[in-house]
């Protein structure tokens, strides 16, 4: 069972002179949740090497079980910090692919020629293709059979209440919610930091930091 995990490189918070990256709770989750099923876990990111860590997943108030086991985790922290560039993966290599959020992906991932072909790939190929977070907006430009990927599809992501409570709403390129619903997809959330994960077909998507492992876990479902 062979995991592509795929981590953002921009870490520039839009023009707001403050810094992003990924999440670290949705890099963790999904990490320890796939290895500890056996799973090989391979990252890669845009530019290869370490991505950036959205430094206000990493405060204290942001530790999570699974944070602090990464933190104690030399051995993953050098996985992370030498992530293979994109342009070198593909997708005959693996059996699922996975995207950590956080702000990051939705300047670089969203837009990436590379990771848009790998995400059609994985898909056409029956693979899992699994997102968390603000990372299903990797969604927002893959078409299928010349209709966008999530078009029909139930589908979550980081709600508009959850953007407008971490004060971002008008510094992102655009809306999660608002960009799911505009391809089509039949979006579904529950209440603000809440639980929630959904399959549909070999689409896995989760609506915040909160549901990256069990976005993991209905991955591996598939997989199974």
């Amino acid at each position: 069972m062979k995991i592509l995990m795929v981590l953002t490189s921009h870490d520039t918070l839009g023009n707001t002179g403050k810094k992003t990256g990924f999440w670290l709770e949705e890099f963790a989750a999904p990490y320890y949740t796939f290895l500890d099923a056996g799973a090989e876990v391979t990252l890669a990111s845009p530019k290869g090497g370490q991505p950036p860590i959205d430094p206000k997943s990493d405060t204290p108030e942001g530790q999570t079980e699974l944070t602090e086991r990464f933190k104690a985790d030399p051995a993953t922290q050098k996985v992370l910090a030498n992530t293979s560039p994109l342009s070198e993966v593909s997708s005959r290599d693996f059996d699922a692919i996975f995207y950590p959020g956080g702000h990051g992906p939705m300047w670089d991932l969203a837009e990436d020629e590379t990771s848009i072909k790998l995400i059609g790939e994985f898909y056409n190929e029956g693979k899992p293709v699994g997102a968390v977070c603000h990372a299903p907006a990797v969604l927002h430009r893959v078409e299928i059979g010349g209709k966008p990927l999530v078009s029909g599809k139930r589908v979550s992501g980081f709600t508009n209440t959850e953007e407008e409570a971490v004060h971002l709403t008008n510094v992102v390129p655009f809306l999660v919610e608002d960009e799911l619903k505009r391809l089509g997809g039949k979006y579904e959330k529950v209440d603000d930091w809440q639980v929630l994960a959904i399959t549909d077909g070999h689409l896995v998507t989760g609506q915040n930091p909160a549901s990256s492992a069990e976005t993991a876990r209905q991955v591996l479902a598939l997989l199974n």
